[in-house]
């Protein structure tokens, strides 16, 4: 499966690469290209084990990988690059046997162990991978008194100090004060809008406009004076009635067509976005050509020739008014009008000088000096490296969903882990150490195995021992916590918790001394069939907390989680597994099974889908240990007519693709899912009036069929009815609303062939 998958996405990056219009897309495309293959050379040689934490050979889980798209490492190191200019300039000339490894003894010596000293006193370094930071961590060892286990920590990093970048690039990293944040740095931002460029079409139309159009209007105009009475137009019919060209020819007619000529020559060197003129059907193609064909006097023009530009007239002062009337004046006036507007790639151009005067590393204080005038696309842009807190930054769409808060909440996380250590030059080289660390991109991982924590970097792992807690760090760090859950509930209550803000939420609920168990989400196609035993202690909590709620009745959440059996130590996974959880999710799944079949990537969606419902995904686990039900509570009413209304929307949209369509069912039930938990913290009027505005919104969307019963069974719910074993209610008319199923949905649009989305 892993070997079709990245087959499959060498196929995708060199189709874009052959045939993307953007030179810029292309050059990406030849990238992953050359990612691919190098993850299905070292797939197919042995030298890669897709699967496992180490998926190199002969390399430790914490050196930082290169990994494709979907967990692919393709055995590149992301620290193993070329000296950079400035390390070039270090006087590195002792023993090794590659310039890297050169100049990494050279930093053990005493002038480099100086340099580190100095780099770390003045934070003028940058620590882009992980990695960057373990020399400066053997110098800070050495100079308190932490002799043995700096040389503990170089004896682990000796067989790689011939490869791998252990040392930081000079240059400051300005990092955002407090809890403020920012998505991109200044230069990043700079760097985008610098690249920006014209669209062909557009550039086709600004130099038609500009260019072609008046050469045009000189061209109707030379023909229109040999015109003896009125000039040709076009009648009700279609035919040409008016004057016949070639009839007077001014005594200027010959020198303003060689200067003509000279324009139209001139013009078709330097401007070539647009061709739409020389189509040879065109009017301005037969009048150019006509031209053309009349070098010495109009003799040398056919019949058919002045029929031709007798019609072509007709055509252009039929529809846009005679050269110099006021009917062709507005038009090019209000065409100039728009050609002289600027484009996005020039007022891109603005923003981008604008930024100059803010350091490149940096972030923006604030950006309505910057955007001044600027057009809301682009205030967008510029807004990613406005450094303000998440919530502002939430509220101006710059961070739109749970991923993109879990990539700047490292930035807050690292402040707030890196204040436990009490030297602030080593809290300061901790904090970049974290914040690169998070940057790392996760592996496919099988079997229960888990993505490389930031204790098992060697030099990190040598911190942990000076690592304290202050109590107001650990104030801080549930302070944040608590604001980031609600801030994400509050601001996508339809999504589930990604995987990416799960990690960093668990590593805030350590540090502020409140451990729970947070449940990833895990791939259908990549389900081993059990569980870990923090599934079936999430589990407890949320049966726990939730008992004789909306959502224990609706999903028959069980009750006997209270004695729990001591989980079986498995030798195949080498972890503590909780088979009672998984038997549970399995015997559960059976309503969504109406084929029989396991091992598929349905099947085990639908054992999947048990184990969130079980769980609800982190949200009970959350609210219960963060004492958050009375501010879940007060908002639950208008979080669940949201997302209420976000699954309708959902479900209305039209999608042609039958996979497509299964994926869009899919996550309507895992929002649908929330909508429920939200609505376990309403009262029950409360409860029945979301009943009823979401059936008049499924009526009013034309889902009645489809999603009828999905309705009728939480009014069911709601009253105090509850689902058989086959998730219908008694009387049949009631379904319980789930999204994978092995044989084809009852909400789909079409009775399709049976499939699900992996």
């Amino acid at each position: 499966m892993a070997m079709g998958y990245a087959y499959g996405q060498l196929e995708r990056a060199l189709r874009t690469a052959a045939s993307a219009k953007d030179s810029a897309t292309r050059a990406r495309a030849r990238a992953k290209t050359g990612r691919w293959q190098d993850v299905l050379t070292g797939m197919a040689d042995g030298t890669l084990r897709i699967g496992s934490r180490t998926p190199v050979a002969d390399t430790p889980a914490w050196v930082t990988l290169e990994v494709a798209h979907g967990g692919f490492a393709t055995g590149r190191y992301l620290a193993e690059v070329p000296l950079d200019p400035a390390e070039a300039a270090l006087p590195a000339d002792g023993p090794g046997t590659t310039d890297r490894e050169r100049l990494n003894l050279w930093y053990l010596t005493d002038d480099g162990l100086a340099t580190l000293r100095a780099a770390l006193a003045t934070e003028s370094y940058r620590v882009e991978v992980p990695e960057d930071a373990a020399l400066p961590t053997v110098a800070w060892l050495l100079d308190h008194g932490h002799a043995e286990a700096a040389l503990d920590l170089v004896a682990e990093l000796r067989p790689l100090l011939h490869r791998l970048r252990l040392a930081p690039l000079p240059g400051a990293t300005p990092r955002p004060a407090g809890s403020l944040v920012r998505l991109s740095t200044v230069g990043e931002v700079r760097e985008t809008l610098r690249g920006a460029a014209t669209k062909p079409a557009i550039a086709a139309m600004l130099e038609t406009l500009k260019v072609w159009h008046p050469l045009f209007d000189r061209l109707v105009a030379l023909w229109c004076d040999t015109v003896d009475g009125d000039l040709p137009r076009l009648t009700d019919g279609g035919s040409v009635s008016g004057g016949w060209p070639c009839r007077e020819w001014p005594e200027d007619w010959a020198r303003r067509r060689a200067q003509w000529l000279a324009d139209y020559t001139t013009a078709s060197a330097r401007h070539t976005a647009s061709t739409a003129h020389t189509h040879p059907k065109s009017n301005f193609a037969r009048l150019h050509r006509a031209l053309l064909a009349c070098e010495h006097d109009s003799a040398e023009l056919t019949g058919r020739d002045v029929g031709w530009i007798r019609r072509a007239l007709a055509n252009t002062v039929t529809k846009h008014g005679a050269p110099g009337s006021e009917a062709r004046a507005a038009l090019r006036a209000a065409q100039a009008s728009v050609a002289a507007r600027p484009t996005y790639a020039e007022l891109a151009a603005v923003l981008a000088e604008r930024l100059d005067r803010y350091p490149a590393e940096g972030g923006l204080p604030e950006i309505d000096v910057v955007v001044e005038d600027a057009p809301p696309h682009l205030v967008a842009k510029v807004a990613r490296a406005l450094e303000a807190p998440v919530e502002e930054l939430v509220a101006r769409d710059v961070i739109t969903s749970g991923d993109v808060l879990a990539t700047v909440l490292p930035q807050i996380t690292a402040q707030l882990l890196a204040a436990n250590l009490e030297d602030d030059r080593l809290a300061a080289l901790y904090a970049q150490t974290y914040a690169a660390f998070r940057r790392r991109r996760g592996l496919l991982l099988l079997d229960l195995e888990h993505q490389v924590r930031i204790e098992e970097l060697p030099w990190i792992g040598a911190l942990e021992p000076l690592r304290g807690h202050r109590p107001d760090a650990t104030r801080a760090a549930r302070h944040t916590l608590t604001q980031t859950v609600l801030l994400a509930l509050g601001s996508w209550p339809q999504a589930i918790l990604p995987n990416t803000l799960v990690r960093e939420l668990g590593a805030l609920a350590k540090q502020a001394g409140t451990p729970m168990p947070l449940v990833e989400e895990v791939a259908a196609d990549i389900f081993m069939g059990t569980f870990t035993a923090k599934w079936r202690a999430a589990a407890e909590i949320a049966g726990g907390a939730l008992a004789g709620t909306l959502y224990a009745r609706y999903y028959d959440l069980p009750s006997t989680w209270t004695a729990a059996p001591r989980p079986r130590w498995s030798r195949a996974f080498g972890k503590q597994t909780a088979d009672d959880f998984a038997a549970a999710c399995v015997a559960r799944a059976e309503e969504a099974r109406p084929k029989r079949g396991f091992g598929s990537v349905a099947a085990n969606g639908t054992v999947l889908e048990q184990s969130q419902i079980l769980t609800t995904q982190n949200l009970a686990v959350l609210v219960d240990t963060l004492a958050l039900r009375p501010r879940i509570r007060a908002s639950a009413p208008e979080l669940a007519a949201e997302v209420l209304t976000w699954v309708v929307r959902r479900l209305a949209m039209r999608v042609d693709n039958h996979h497509a369509a299964l994926q869009t069912v899919k996550n309507a039930a895992y929002a649908w899912r929330q909508a429920v938990f939200f609505l376990s913290f309403c009262d029950e009027p409360a409860q029945r009036a979301a009943v009823d505005r979401l059936g008049e919104q499924v009526a009013r969307a034309g889902l009645q069929d489809r999603f009828g019963p999905a309705v009728a069974g939480l009014a069911q719910v709601v009253a105090g009815g509850r689902f058989t074993g086959s998730g219908t209610t008694a009387d049949g008319a009631g379904r319980r609303f789930l999204g994978w199923t092995t044989g084809t949905h009852w909400c789909l649009p079409e009775r399709a062939a049976d499939a699900h989305p992996r």
